[in-house]
């Protein structure tokens, strides 16, 4: 095992391994023992009671953080020619169609999101390969499928994410930055908890929320109170 650096065990000590934290004092304690020279990103992993190779206990949506991810979301939007001023007004950092589905073709995928109508998802079938292992494919059910394309944009850059268990039964997921205060930390991630809550799959029997750990790009992590969700 790798030797941990002065800060690292320092960031270590800081935390009571034997005590569960609630979101405000997690929040807290992880802008503390962060010191890295760039803003890290503040994730969640939660681990759900869930068997997610079952369909009916799949756990997957979308949630709007109160005050954004800190991130600069970059936004392709293909749609069609009438749709393109309006998913420019918006925001989108690229827009078009054709020579966009070209350049994925061909490797490009330097984007976070894509948007998309549904007249247009039959083209990007053949580009699955490609953007389904980063994540990138639009689905209806995230919003990133849809008519009213100025929304979605708008939606995205003001911190709409979306989530979804992995197959070990965790989700991870970036609920801001180091550099929020560390109120703007807890109300994202009560969001995205609440939001986990509410997506409780019927079929799931048991503990629902079964662990929290939050932590900063390269701090430990910090163990929360399942209970108090």
């Amino acid at each position: 095992m790798a030797k941990l650096t002065k800060k690292q065990k320092e960031a270590h000590s800081k935390i009571d391994k034997n005590k569960l934290y609630n979101v405000q004092e997690a929040s807290a304690l992880v802008k503390e023992i962060t010191n890295t020279k760039f803003d890290a990103s503040v994730e969640l992993a939660v681990r759900l009671g869930v068997d997610p190779r079952k369909a009916n206990q799949m756990v997957r949506g979308v949630v709007t953080l109160p005050h954004g991810t800190g991130k600069d979301v970059k936004v392709l939007a293909l749609v069609t020619p009438d749709k393109e001023a309006e998913a420019k007004e918006a925001g989108a950092d690229f827009v078009g169609l054709d020579e966009y589905l070209d350049k994925i073709k061909g490797g490009w995928t330097d984007v976070d999101v894509i948007i998309t109508m549904p007249s247009v998802m039959g083209k990007l079938g053949p580009l699955g390969r490609v953007l389904g292992p980063r994540g990138l494919m639009p689905n209806p059910k995230t919003g990133t499928v849809t008519m009213d394309v100025a929304k979605a944009v708008s939606e995205v850059k003001a911190g709409k994410i979306d989530f979804k268990v992995d197959k070990t039964g965790i989700v991870h997921a970036a609920i801001g930055k180091v550099s929020f205060s560390a109120e703007k930390i807890a109300d994202n991630a009560n969001e995205l908890l609440d939001t986990l809550v509410k997506l409780k799959p019927a079929a799931a029997k048991g503990v629902y929320v079964k662990t929290i750990f939050m932590s900063s790009t390269m701090s430990p992590s910090v163990a929360l109170d399942p209970k108090v969700v």
